[in-house]
């Protein structure tokens, strides 16, 4: 699956779109396709989104429905952290923009699924499901390999990770754990080919999604389901499957 995931829009004249979504991921028009309905439909068994009501689409901003009506229409259903986070349009403004800085950059040696997985990481000390699983999911698909993230849920140290990415999660939870941050920490991320900027990247990722982690968790945000299954199964065997 070639292209990013997200990415941050031109300008408009109404506050700026914060995501688009590139067909890589959330449409998985290359993965599974779906009904454009979120999960939390009629009949689903999912619980309600989060606890907050969430606005009627004719009461919200035309830039955010915009995105949203984008993001569903690509991905065939949409993230509940829309849904939730549109209860507050300015934060929900700021919220994705912020996102959209740290995960979608295009410099440093980060790569897609190194981000992913550091959220993974991340979450699941913040006892988030919510981005446990749906970036689990990313993972899953950026780097592909459906098993590791799993691997991380269960106990990262025994995980089947390499010499570089058990440096970036010690950093990144190190962080997480607010941790006393020393040059150590610096000095075994050199040694894996991190500079200081890549270090940076590292902490804010872990610091943003702290943060995400805890509006989850009051919000109650719940995964989609279609979230569980992403990334599980390869490409090529999916479509065999679909009738």
């Amino acid at each position: 699956m070639k292209g990013p995931l997200l990415r941050l829009l031109r300008p408009r004249r109404a506050p700026p779109r914060p995501l688009l979504v590139s067909g890589s991921l959330w449409g998985r028009a290359q993965t599974a396709a779906v009904s454009p309905a979120s999960s939390t439909q009629a009949g689903s068994t999912m619980r309600p989104t989060g606890r907050y009501p969430i606005p009627n689409k004719k009461d919200l901003p035309y830039d955010i429905v915009e995105l949203m009506e984008e993001v569903e229409m690509k991905s065939g259903f949409l993230p509940n952290v829309f849904s939730v986070m549109s209860h507050r349009p300015a934060e929900f403004r700021a919220f994705f923009a912020y996102y959209n800085a740290i995960m979608n950059k295009e410099r440093g040696r980060l790569s897609k699924a190194d981000k992913e997985l550091i959220v993974v990481a991340t979450s699941i000390v913040n006892r988030c499901p919510y981005c446990v699983i749906a970036h689990g999911a990313l993972h899953r698909i950026y780097s592909k390999k459906p098993a590791l993230a799993d691997q991380v849920v269960v106990n990262w140290k025994l995980a089947d990770l390499s010499d570089r990415e058990q440096a970036m999660l010690e950093f990144a939870l190190a962080v997480s754990h607010a941790d006393n941050i020393t040059e150590e920490h610096f000095q075994k991320l050199e040694a894996q080919g991190f500079d200081r900027e890549d270090a940076w990247d590292i902490g804010t990722i872990a610091s943003f999604f702290a943060m995400s982690n805890r509006i989850a968790h009051f919000t109650d945000l719940r995964p989609n389901e279609e979230f569980y299954s992403m990334g599980r199964i390869p490409r090529d065997k999916e479509k065999a499957e679909t009738p």
